[in-house]
């Protein structure tokens, strides 16, 4: 992408973090140093080294991206009218949730809203009941798609959970709410991994290095390398823009 790309970037980004990713996430007390090679060498945000993606291999387990025809599956379902619409829906009932867990933990409601639109929209059918949890065939679950693991990561599990507490966890992530409340823990929890600090007062409108690390942790909830691309373009949807700053005018009454 070239560098006047950056400043269109810029306008979008600017809604990412107002302070202050489904894998493995090994969280090391070290913070990682991103990005590794010079902002003026790359201008797309969402584009890794082949030093980072070592690292963020080896310190949280990530993959490549998605298969050419998976890719294909997904960019289908943005362009399906009723999906999309019942995803806005769905996330216009989450949105009061979404704000408060923003605020209490210094995060920006749109990079939570576009990670939540992204797993709500590419949900496969069924994947978030309860039958489906118990069958064991999906590893991640509700509407922000996370696993066992991150409750144990978020210390609300030990590391070997007994059959009563494995319950419990499974009706959390089917819990919308929990869910999105424990989305945003994991994006607090992976700032302070990746900065040390989770007092990271962010300005992705004016710099590299900062939207660089917005597009590590998409990178990092969901492990596929071209995700953080999606999430990012996300950022920019003028719905999603609309549900998160807009505000309703309380109806006119009737009686005159």
């Amino acid at each position: 992408m070239r560098a006047t790309a950056l400043a269109g970037f810029g306008l979008a980004l600017n809604f990412f973090v107002v302070g202050s990713t489904h894998q493995p996430d090994l969280v090391s007390s070290t913070p990682l140093p991103l990005p590794l090679i010079s902002e003026t060498a790359r201008t797309d945000p969402a584009d890794f080294s082949a030093a980072e993606l070592q690292q963020l291999q080896r310190r949280f387990g990530v993959h490549g991206p998605q298969t050419p025809l998976a890719q294909l599956f997904t960019a289908g379902l943005d362009h399906w009218i009723p999906l999309r619409s019942h995803t806005i829906t769905r996330l216009e009932a989450l949105m009061p949730l979404i704000k408060q867990e923003a605020k209490n933990r210094n995060l920006n409601p749109m990079l939570l809203t576009a990670i939540l639109y992204d797993e709500m929209q590419h949900a496969k059918p069924g994947e978030d009941s309860a039958l489906a949890m118990q069958s064991g065939f999906f590893q991640t679950h509700g509407v922000a798609q996370l696993g066992i693991e991150e409750l144990i990561h978020q210390g609300l599990l030990p590391k070997q959970p007994s059959p009563s507490q494995m319950a419990w966890a499974q009706q959390e992530l089917l819990n919308p709410e929990r869910n999105v409340s424990i989305l945003a823990g994991k994006m607090q929890r992976l700032i302070k991994a990746l900065k040390g600090t989770t007092k990271a007062n962010l300005n992705a409108s004016t710099s590299y290095r900062d939207a660089h690390l917005m597009a590590t942790l998409a990178y990092l909830h969901n492990g596929k390398l071209d995700y953080p691309t999606r999430i990012l373009k996300y950022m920019q949807d003028p719905a999603l823009h609309g549900l998160v700053y807009s505000s309703r005018e309380p109806s006119p009454s009737s009686i005159i």
